[in-house]
């Protein structure tokens, strides 16, 4: 690696979401889990996000680990979602809740959960 490269994770976890995460972990009772996030063909804009709750990690997964709060994602998952960042806000439309902040992503579908890339 040449000096001053920086290896960057596949997503990054801001600090209310780490927060946010860990709760919501502690409240399942299943604090060492982690939140899988993957990606399926599908949805208003050709491809859809997905999450949840994953206690068992492969071996060809992408685990970002930010003060002990875990995201995992696959390998077939990750070109498509390599950069974004993973938020929480309160305020969602439909709720509250994790959300994709991807910079791939060349439009989205009004409810945020779905996208499609160049």
């Amino acid at each position: 690696m040449s000096q001053g490269t920086e290896i960057k994770p596949i997503v990054q976890l801001t600090e209310k979401a780490s927060g946010e995460l860990k709760l919501y972990l502690q409240r399942q009772g299943k604090p060492g889990a982690a939140l899988r996030i993957f990606v399926t063909a599908g949805g208003c804009s050709g491809l859809s996000y997905g999450m949840v709750v994953d206690e068992k990690l492969s071996d060809d997964d992408y685990v970002i680990d930010v003060d002990g709060a875990k995201v995992v994602v696959d390998r077939s998952s990750a070109p498509f979602i390599a950069g974004s960042t993973v938020d929480y806000r309160s305020e969602k439309l439909m709720g509250g809740g994790f959300v994709v902040e991807n910079p791939n992503a060349v439009s989205t579908c009004g409810c945020g959960e779905s996208f499609k890339t160049a």
